[in-house]
């Protein structure tokens, strides 16, 4: 029978008066009583649930439990022999993994210490997952802290664990049968509890982002590459998509961390990201914070793709140009091409329409170059000393990125090569909106200056050619919404067939203002904002009808035509449909 005093106790909180006790029992007390109607007399026996909400729990919870299993069994071995219980539960308190004393199960059971037990605070009263996922931060709760008495007998200290994207996914609990009467004698299960939620974020973190870059964060170069404090994992962009939740609280400054730059909130940019891997000194991958502090960086890059067992890999190195395409066959070889590239002291020109993916490309291949700095220099306008001045300040050795070396001035497209032979460390990308044939015209480049910089020649696809534009689709619109956002058929199906004039710049507007617009997680077609006329100039047909499969009516819509018009240019051109 629970004590009178502790009765008085509860009494008293919900009087406002102080008990001496932790907050968030008082707090979790007053719910019981105001918002549960439960009676601290009345003695209730461990919530377990059935066999089948059991499974179903269990299911929804897998991918958390493989990433909590090695923490859980580390976190056990440290524990072993003090009679401590592991329970993980799901975000609604029902336990779905569990380490324990087998020689205690029948009475571990029988405290609801075990797998399939109910600990949500509505149901359990107050206890420590309970309190846990309310709050959303550490705590313990002890003895008689528990609101019923049932539980008095129990020491509880939970942490929560969220997910990349900042929801609670999970609660790991320790837990004592019977413990010594101080609080306090759980700070040491307090201190390893949240090491491990830490540890599972972690492992969540990585296991998601094996296509992305992951920064992560220790104020101790001893631990940065075992055991940092927290990470973010980045798109090619520098946005967070993912993150620990210590990453976030470091970082959100009490606002939303998702989407947000990397170059907006600490020192750094994408492109200082290499300079942050494990092949330089810990001690000096030193990343500074908004608030005028720094911590110490390990920068991991993008993992190539898992492939089905006998599949060619075409790109097989770096994973850093992974990112940049699905499955198109044309674009594949084009970066097969440009990955053996990237290492070299090549310097290469990239050609394309405007937004088609030439200065994503050109960063991605200094990535993957694992050169020091990364320069940018926008051709138009800009004069032979000005470019001069520019090129000299640059770290090295460098990547100088020229941008639409087509709009270069006279002078300083004479005077260019001579600056690129005077500083032999510096690796230039030129991009260009010109084919490569135009852009080999006299009229457009001096001879000297395009054999200078031309060492190998791509060209881009226009996005409406390209045969990967659903896996591109999807791909930004889950680095926009997080995953949260989706597309009904019919507005995937416009997306589809539309021409894209303005490429992936056009494609990533189109899907913010999307996003803006649809109301809940669902996008219909008229959250899509309108597309542009058509452009009057011709597009190359067996481009278009090869993007879309030889599907007639995609191509017309691409194309901004009729179908029938489409079959006569078939004709004209005398154009066949692969086998």
């Amino acid at each position: 029978m629970i004590g009178s005093k502790h009765i008085e106790e509860i009494a008293q909180v919900l009087d406002g008066l102080a008990t001496g006790r932790d907050s968030y029992v008082d707090a979790s007390w007053r719910r019981c009583v105001e918002l549960y109607g439960m009676d601290p007399e009345r003695s209730e026996p461990a919530h377990i649930v059935t066999e089948a909400e059991f499974r179903a729990h269990r299911d929804q919870a897998d991918w958390m439990i493989g990433a909590a299993r090695a923490s859980l069994q580390s976190l056990f071995r440290q524990v072993a022999g003090q009679n401590y219980v592991l329970l993980l539960t799901d975000a609604k308190g029902v336990c779905v993994d569990f380490f324990g004393d087998s020689l205690f199960a029948d009475e571990l059971r029988g405290a609801g210490l075990y797998l399939g037990s109910n600990w949500s605070e509505d149901l359990a009263g107050t206890c420590g997952v309970g309190a846990c996922i309310v709050t959303g931060e550490p705590v313990t709760v002890h003895q008689d802290d528990h609101f019923g008495n049932a539980h008095t007998a129990l020491s509880c200290t939970s942490a929560p664990i969220y997910d990349s994207l900042g929801q609670l996914a999970a609660v790991l609990d320790i837990s004592l049968l019977r413990s010594p009467s101080p609080k306090s004698s759980q700070n040491l299960a307090m201190s390893l509890v949240t090491a491990a939620a830490r540890r599972v974020e972690m492992a969540n973190l990585m296991a998601a982002s094996r296509r992305e870059w992951v920064l992560r964060f220790s104020s101790s170069p001893e631990f940065l590459d075992v055991d940092p404090e927290c990470a973010v994992a980045l798109d090619g962009s520098g946005r967070v998509i993912g993150a620990t939740h210590a990453a976030t609280r470091m970082l959100s400054r009490g606002g939303q961390l998702i989407g947000e730059r990397i170059d907006g909130l600490l020192g750094i940019s994408v492109d200082d990201l290499p300079d942050l891997m494990r092949d330089r000194p810990t001690e000096e991958r030193v990343v500074a914070l908004g608030d005028g502090g720094a911590v110490f960086g390990h920068a991991i890059a993008p993992q190539a793709p898992r492939r089905p067992p006998g599949t060619t890999v075409s790109r097989s190195s770096g994973g850093v140009l992974n990112g940049l395409a699905g499955s198109d066959p044309g674009l594949d070889r084009l970066l097969s091409r440009v990955e053996r590239l990237a290492p070299t002291e090549v310097p290469l020109v990239l050609c394309g329409e405007s937004g088609s993916g030439k200065t994503k490309l050109a960063r991605a291949v200094h990535m993957a170059s694992g050169r020091g700095g990364f320069a940018t220099l926008d051709c138009a306008g800009m004069q032979a000393d000005e470019m001069a001045s520019v090129i000299e300040v640059q770290p090295r050795p460098a990547t100088l990125l020229l941008r639409r070396i087509e709009d270069l001035s006279e002078t300083a497209a004479l005077a260019l090569p001579g600056l690129l032979d005077a500083h032999s460390d510096l690796r230039p990308i030129a991009t260009s909106g010109l084919s490569p044939s135009a852009l080999l015209s006299h009229e457009i480049l001096p001879c000297a200056l395009y054999h200078r910089l031309a060492g190998a020649v791509f060209e881009l696809p226009p996005l409406r050619e390209r045969q990967d534009l659903g896996w591109l689709i999807e791909r930004l619109l889950r680095r926009r919404s997080g995953g949260e956002m989706r597309l009904t058929p019919s507005a995937r199906a416009e997306l589809m067939a539309r021409d894209w004039p303005g490429n992936l710049r056009e494609l990533g507007n189109v899907l913010d203002v999307a996003c803006a617009l649809a109301e809940g997680c669902v996008i219909d077609l008229p959250d899509l904002p309108e597309p542009p006329r058509p452009c009057a100039e011709e597009q190359s047909l067996e481009a278009v009808l090869d993007a879309c499969n030889w599907n007639m009516a995609r191509a017309a819509r691409r194309l901004g035509v009729n179908r029938s018009t489409v079959l006569r240019r078939i004709r004209k051109e005398g154009l066949r449909a692969p086998n």
